[in-house]
C-alpha cells in the first residue's frame, strides 16, 4: 500500500513538473491573477474561491484534459529501483538490437552523404530562400531530381532484423512452450489472448454497436447512428477528454471526428501554437538538410501514386519538412527505446560537445513514413492544426511502429500477437502458408508498420485509428491482420506461393 502511494506521488510530481513547462500553466497562472481582481474573491476563502471560478470558467477542465493527456503517454510504471535506461526498454537485448539498428540507418544515410558527395545540412543561398518561400503552397509542382536518393530502409528490411532477434537466455531451448512457436518471431514476449483481447476491447462486442459496420444490431442502424451522433456533440460540448476517448471506442461520426481527436489528443490551436509552426516553416526555408530528400523521394513514391493521397501532397511536404526540424520530438525519446541520432561539425568527429542531433527531431525517415500523415489531410485543412495532430499521434503511436521494444504496443508484440492469433485459432491454415514459404507475418508486416494507411479505404482507415485513440493501444492492428486472414481463409487454403497469398489478401 505505501508501495503504491510512493508510486502515485511520483507519477504526481512528474506530471506537475511536466505541465509546469506548458502554456496552460502559463495561462492557468494569468487566469489566478486576474480572477483575484473578481468582488466575489475572499481573501478568507481565496484557494476554494479560485477553485470555484476555474470550475465554472472552464480552466479545471483544460487542466484535467491535460492531465489525461500526459497518462496516456506516461511510461510503464517500473521499480523505483530500476536505472534510467529503464524507463526506454526494460530488456537490455532489446536494447542492444535497438542500438544495433540505429547504427546501420546511420551508416546508410553517411554512406549516402559520401557517394553523393552532398552534406547532412547546408544554408540556403538567399534567392533560394525566396523561391522556396513563394512555392511553398505548391511544392508539389516541383521536380527536384530524386533518382539518385534512396530511401534509408524500407520495412521488409526492418522484418529481417525483427526475424533475428533472440533473447540470450532462451538460446539453448530452455522455453518449451515457446518452442511450439513457428512464427517468424522468435522471442517471448507476453501478449493477450483472445479472453484478454475480449476483455480489454469489450466495447468492440457483437452485441455493441458500431459506426461503419452494417452488421445487423439489436437496434435499427439509423437509431443507433442518430443516438451516438447526440451523445458525440454531448461529449464535445463538455469538453472532456476522457469522455470523449471512451466514446470514439464504437467509431466516430466523421462531422465530429476532427474535433473529437483534437480532443482526446489535447490540442487545441493557439496564437503561439501557429507562431511556433511559422517558425519551424521559417526553418525549413532558411535551411536544406539531407533528410528533405528522403521525405521528398518517399511521398514521390507512396502518397502521390496513392488515389486517395495525391491532392494532398503539398500538405505531406510542409508537415512533414517542419516534422524534420522540431526540437520538441525529442522529448518523446524519454520513453522510446530508440535514441536520436547523432553529428558532428566538420572536422570535430567524436568531441561530444560538437555533437548535434541529427535531424533535429531525432526521426529519420523510412519508405512509408509520409503515410502517418496522409490520412490526416482529411480531416484537419490548416497545417498548423494538421501539423499538431499529426505530432502528437507519432509521439504516442507510430514511434511504436518502427523501433524495437517489448512494449504491448510496440512493432515487435504486434508481429507476435498476430503469429499467436493465427497460429492458435486458425493452426491449419498457418501450417499451409508456413510449408509454402508464404510465412503470413511476411504479408501482414508492411499493414502493422504503417497502421494500414494505404491499405485500407479512407473511410475504413479512420475508423479504425477511432479505435487507436479510443484504447490507447496500437494492438488493434494485429488483430484486423488477423482477422484479414481469417476473412481469406478458404481461398487462402489453396494458394501455392506467396505472390498467390499477397494477392488474395490485397
Amino acid at each position: 500500500m505505501l508501495q503504491e502511494e510512493s508510486d502515485l506521488s511520483l507519477v504526481i510530481a512528474q506530471i506537475v513538473q511536466k505541465l509546469r513547462g506548458s502554456n496552460l500553466y502559463a495561462q492557468l497562472e494569468r487566469q489566478a491573477w486576474a480572477c483575484l481582481q473578481r468582488p466575489e474573491i475572499k481573501l478568507e476563502s481565496l484557494k476554494e474561491d479560485i477553485k470555484e471560478f476555474f470550475k465554472i470558467s472552464g480552466w479545471e477542465k483544460k487542466l484535467q484534459n491535460a492531465v489525461y493527456s500526459e497518462l496516456s503517454v506516461f511510461p510503464l510504471p517500473s521499480h523505483p529501483a530500476a536505472p534510467p535506461e529503464h524507463l526506454k526498454e526494460p530488456l537490455v537485448y532489446m536494447r542492444k538490437a535497438q542500438g544495433s539498428w540505429e547504427k546501420r540507418i546511420l551508416k546508410s544515410l553517411n554512406s549516402m552523404c559520401t557517394e553523393l558527395s552532398i552534406p547532412l545540412a547546408r544554408k540556403r543561398p538567399v534567392g533560394e530562400q525566396k523561391e522556396l518561400l513563394n512555392k511553398w503552397n505548391e511544392m508539389g509542382t516541383d521536380e527536384p531530381d530524386l533518382s539518385l536518393f534512396r530511401p534509408v530502409y524500407a520495412p521488409k528490411d526492418f522484418l529481417e532484423v525483427l526475424i533475428n532477434l533472440r533473447n540470450p537466455n532462451y538460446e539453448n531451448g530452455d522455453s518449451l512452450s515457446f518452442r511450439t512457436h513457428l512464427g517468424l518471431i522468435q522471442v517471448p514476449l507476453k501478449v493477450k489472448d483472445i479472453p484478454e483481447l475480449k476483455e480489454f476491447f469489450v466495447e468492440l462486442g457483437l452485441t455493441t454497436g458500431q459506426l461503419g459496420i452494417d452488421d445487423s444490431t439489436q437496434v435499427p442502424p439509423e437509431l443507433f447512428e442518430n443516438e451516438h451522433v447526440r451523445i458525440g456533440q454531448k461529449v464535445l460540448a463538455e469538453q472532456d477528454g476522457a469522455a470523449a476517448q471512451q466514446y470514439i471506442r464504437q467509431g466516430s461520426p466523421t462531422a465530429l471526428r476532427a474535433d473529437l481527436w483534437a480532443l482526446i489528443l489535447n490540442i487545441s490551436s493557439q496564437p503561439e501554437d501557429i507562431l511556433y509552426y511559422e517558425q519551424l516553416k521559417t526553418n525549413v526555408i532558411q535551411h536544406d538538410l539531407l533528410v528533405d530528400s528522403l521525405i521528398y523521394k518517399d511521398v514521390k513514391l507512396t502518397a502521390s501514386n496513392d488515389d486517395y493521397y495525391f491532392v494532398f501532397e503539398d500538405y505531406l511536404y510542409q508537415v512533414l519538412l517542419c516534422f524534420s526540424r522540431d526540437t520538441s520530438v525529442l522529448g518523446h525519446f524519454a520513453y522510446n527505446s530508440a535514441s536520436p541520432p547523432k553529428s558532428y561539425i566538420r572536422g570535430k568527429l567524436g568531441l561530444e560537445e560538437y555533437a548535434v542531433f541529427y535531424p533535429p527531431n531525432g526521426v529519420i525517415p523510412f519508405h512509408g513514413f509520409s503515410m502517418y500523415v496522409a490520412p490526416l489531410c482529411f480531416l484537419y485543412h490548416e497545417p498548423s492544426k494538421l501539423y499538431q495532430i499529426f505530432r502528437e499521434m507519432y509521439v504516442r503511436f507510430f514511434f511504436r511502429l518502427h523501433s524495437i521494444s517489448s512494449h504491448p504496443s510496440g512493432i515487435v508484440s504486434l508481429c507476435l500477437l498476430f503469429e499467436t492469433l493465427l497460429q492458435t485459432y486458425l493452426p491449419q491454415l498457418f501450417y499451409h502458408l508456413r510449408e509454402i514459404g508464404a510465412q503470413p507475418l511476411r504479408i501482414s508486416f508492411k499493414w502493422m508498420v504503417r497502421a494500414f494507411s494505404g491499405y485500407l479505404a479512407t473511410d475504413q482507415l479512420l475508423l479504425l485509428w477511432d479505435r487507436i485513440l479510443g484504447y490507447n493501444s496500437l494492438e488493434i492492428l494485429a488483430v484486423l491482420a488477423a482477422a484479414v486472414f481469417a476473412f481469406r481463409a478458404v481461398n487462402l487454403m489453396e494458394v501455392t506461393s506467396l505472390a498467390a497469398a499477397e494477392k488474395i489478401t490485397e
